[in-house]
């Protein structure tokens, strides 16, 4: 019996322990372990209702009393809830019928099984609570930058560990494409969303997510940590380029040269952990047609029309500016349409000096009428409307075959050739 009790002691002594490194408070551990002796004394006795658990998880100890009501001898119906006039005398003389003994119970007494049984319990109802403060704490940080150390890596996910060993995962769709991490290193990433997976916390990291360039630049700029720099809106294409919104809340704060530093010092950095990602940081405005402007730079643009009702633009521009503006692999205007949350659709303003251009209409016998209607869709009414748009553009925006766009371009050349 005394080896029982001592097992059930150490297993106190055990959680009193774990309550110090998992940084479990008190009243919850002290809640726990009731809740689980009473559930063993609930399958023992069928009821836990006459019993006081007292447990002090501190000092490693607990104790458990059973109070039972005094009946006259040879009444005694339920031995668990009653208790004869003489063996409650022979607890103290002076008890009498209707009076309540309160009697310590030894948990040794319950039986080995129920000993294991309660460790049983114990350990699956700590996990899981382990596992929920791990899921609040990191459900609290979404959005935060963390640093963590490189313990596995795989071919579609990255296994690091946080200062306190929990399990974070970078999933490959969540890397930069030249990312590449070694056991042992640091690498940071913001924690991008935590979830609850057959009731283990499951912790994604990500280092695409527009939110890690963002917290980079909030941590380099003390303007914006200041509360004088607002960061409205991140668009990234991760890895190759990334524009970004601001606005001061100071006249005197140019909030471009405040985010970039001198001689681009402040993102700098930023740059340097994504990999040579560029970054474009335009200045903020409530006014559509100037933020569509700002953000299509390098280009000028002549004039912007918007259609509101279904979140579009068509901008207009010289033909030298079309190709900056859509950018190379079309990255400029995807970002400047992803900044913005517009469509947008650029055009080639003709001159005067283009009196001598031609509908495409006029070439049906030579083009196929499907591909000129094709043309039209996106904007191209005359032969020096597609001269003037970029080979590319026309590939992907008509999606047209390379083939095709090649002969629709040596036709229309020959025209203003002859």
């Amino acid at each position: 019996m005394a080896t029982k009790q001592t097992e059930s002691v150490n297993l106190i002594e055990s959680f009193a322990e774990f309550k110090e490194t998992k940084n479990i408070d008190r009243a919850t551990l002290v809640s726990v372990l009731e809740e689980c002796f009473r559930s063993v004394i609930i399958k023992t006795y069928g009821s836990d209702e006459n019993y006081n658990v007292i447990v002090n998880p501190d000092k490693g100890d607990f104790e458990i009393y059973r109070n039972r009501t005094v009946v006259p001898d040879g009444e005694v119906k339920d031995p668990n809830m009653q208790i004869s006039l003489s063996e409650a005398r022979a607890v103290a003389d002076d008890y009498e019928v209707g009076e309540e003994v309160s009697q310590i119970v030894k948990f040794a007494d319950f039986g080995r099984r129920a000993i294991l049984t309660l460790r049983q319990t114990l350990a699956s109802r700590i996990l899981e609570l382990e596992h929920d403060t791990l899921y609040n704490r990191y459900k609290e940080r979404v959005g935060e930058i963390v640093s963590a150390e490189v313990y596995q890596t795989w071919k579609k996910e990255t296994l690091l560990l946080d200062d306190e060993g929990n399990e974070l995962l970078l999933p490959r769709s969540e890397q930069i494409p030249n990312d590449f991490f070694r056991k042992g290193e640091t690498a940071r990433a913001v924690i991008s969303r935590v979830e609850m997976t057959n009731g283990t916390p499951k912790i994604i990291l990500s280092r695409t997510d527009p939110a890690f360039m963002q917290r980079m630049l909030e941590a380099e700029v003390p303007e914006i940590q200041d509360g004088l720099i607002t960061v409205h809106k991140v668009a990234r294409v991760p890895g190759e380029r990334a524009k970004i919104s601001v606005e001061s809340y100071d006249d005197r704060i140019d909030p471009v040269g405040a985010c970039v530093g001198v001689k681009g010092s402040r993102v700098h950095g930023i740059v340097r952990e994504l990999h040579g990602e560029n970054i474009d940081v335009i200045n903020w405005t409530g006014n559509s047609q100037l933020l569509i402007t700002r953000a299509l730079s390098p280009a000028r643009v002549n004039s912007v029309v918007l259609n509101e009702e279904e979140h579009k633009a068509e901008v207009y521009l010289d033909p030298d500016q079309v190709s900056l503006a859509i950018g190379k692999g079309g990255l400029n205007i995807k970002l400047a349409s992803m900044l913005t949350g517009y469509t947008i659709d650029v055009f080639r303003e003709l001159d005067s000096s283009d009196d001598d251009d031609v509908s495409l209409d006029e070439f049906k016998n030579e083009i196929e009428p499907w591909v000129i209607e094709e043309l039209k869709k996106i904007g191209f009414a005359t032969a020096r409307d597609v001269l003037g748009a970029p080979r590319e553009m026309l590939i992907q925006r008509a999606d047209l075959e390379e083939e095709t766009v090649d002969e629709v371009l040596r036709i229309l050349a020959e025209e203003f050739e002859q």
